[in-house]
C-alpha cells in the first residue's frame, strides 16, 4: 500500500512540476488526474496545493542568481536614492504585483469560495487559451528586460489574480499580461516567474501547514515534493529556451484541445460535476 502511495506521489509530483511552469493550469491537471485515476479520496485539494512546495524550491534555484542581483541592486539603489535603477524598479514592481493576487485570494478563502469545478477549469483552459492567443497576435514583443517598471510589475500582478480560478494558470495569466504589454516571449516568462515566487510561496505555505500535520500524507508528500522540484526545475528550463525561438501557439492549442474535451467529458457525463 505505501509503495503504491508512493508512485502516486512521484506522477503527482511530475504532472505538478510540468505543469506549474507551463502555461497550462497545474491546479486543473492535479484536480483531473487525481479525480480521473481515483485518487482523490486520498490526495484531497490540500495534498495537492501542499506539493506546489517543490516547484517553490526549483523557482528559488534556477532563479537564485536573479533574485540575489535585484536584492543587491535594490539595497544599492536605496543606499544612493536612485530611484531609476533596473533594479528597483523590477523589486518594486514584484512587490506591488504580489498584492492584488493575495488579497484577492484572502477574500476568497475567507468566503470559503468553492471553485474547483470541472465547468470553471474548462471554461478557463479556453478562455485564457484566447487572451494567450489575442497576447500573440497583438503584443508588439519589443520591449526588454531592461524596460520593465514598476506599473508593469502592477499590471502582471493584477493578471496573476485570473490564476485563482482553476484552469487559468499562474504562469499562463502573468505571461498573457506580460505578452500584452510588448513583452518579448522569453522576457515575459522570465518576469512572470519572478513575480509570482512571493505569492506561490505564500499560498503554498499556508496550505501545507496542515497537511504535513497529517502523519498519514508526510512521507508521501515529501516524495511529492522531491519529484515536483526535479520536474519544475527542467520546466522552467526548457520553457525559458523555447520560447527564444518558438511562440506560444503549441500551448494555445492545447489548452483549447483541453478544455473541449473537458465539456465533452461532462455532456456526456463521464466527469463529474
Amino acid at each position: 500500500m505505501d509503495i503504491i502511495l508512493w508512485l502516486q506521489a512521484i506522477i503527482l509530483g511530475l504532472v505538478q512540476g510540468i505543469t506549474e511552469f507551463l502555461p497550462i493550469s497545474s491546479t486543473a491537471h492535479l484536480i483531473l488526474f487525481s479525480d480521473l485515476l481515483g485518487w482523490k479520496s486520498v490526495w484531497h485539494k490540500t495534498a495537492l496545493d501542499a506539493m506546489q512546495f517543490g516547484s517553490v524550491i526549483a523557482v528559488f534555484g534556477y532563479f537564485w542568481q536573479d533574485i540575489r542581483q535585484i536584492g543587491q541592486g535594490a539595497w544599492q539603489a536605496w543606499q544612493q536614492r536612485d530611484w531609476q535603477r533596473e533594479e528597483w524598479k523590477l523589486l518594486v514592481g514584484i512587490m506591488v504585483g504580489t498584492i492584488p493576487a493575495l488579497a484577492a485570494g484572502l477574500i476568497l478563502k475567507l468566503a470559503k469560495v468553492e471553485l474547483d469545478r470541472p465547468q470553471i477549469i474548462a471554461t478557463m483552459a479556453i478562455a485564457m487559451a484566447i487572451l494567450l492567443g489575442l497576447a500573440e497576435k497583438w503584443g508588439s514583443r519589443k520591449r526588454t528586460y531592461q524596460d520593465i517598471g514598476i506599473f508593469d510589475g502592477f499590471l502582471v500582478g493584477c493578471g496573476q489574480m485570473i490564476a485563482l480560478l482553476p484552469g487559468a494558470s499562474r504562469s499562463g495569466s502573468t505571461l498573457t499580461t506580460a505578452l500584452f504589454l510588448g513583452l518579448e516571449r522569453q522576457t515575459a516568462a522570465r518576469f512572470s516567474f519572478l513575480l509570482g515566487i512571493p505569492t506561490l510561496t505564500i499560498a503554498t505555505l499556508v496550505q501545507a501547514k496542515d497537511v504535513f500535520d497529517e502523519g498519514t500524507l508526510f512521507i508521501p508528500l515529501v516524495i511529492a515534493t522531491l519529484s515536483s522540484m526535479v520536474f519544475s526545475y527542467l520546466a522552467i528550463a526548457w520553457l525559458l529556451r523555447f520560447l527564444q525561438r518558438h511562440s506560444t501557439w503549441v500551448f494555445i492549442w492545447y489548452r483549447l484541445g483541453l478544455g473541449t474535451a473537458l465539456w465533452g467529458a461532462i455532456a456526456f457525463g463521464s466527469l463529474r460535476t
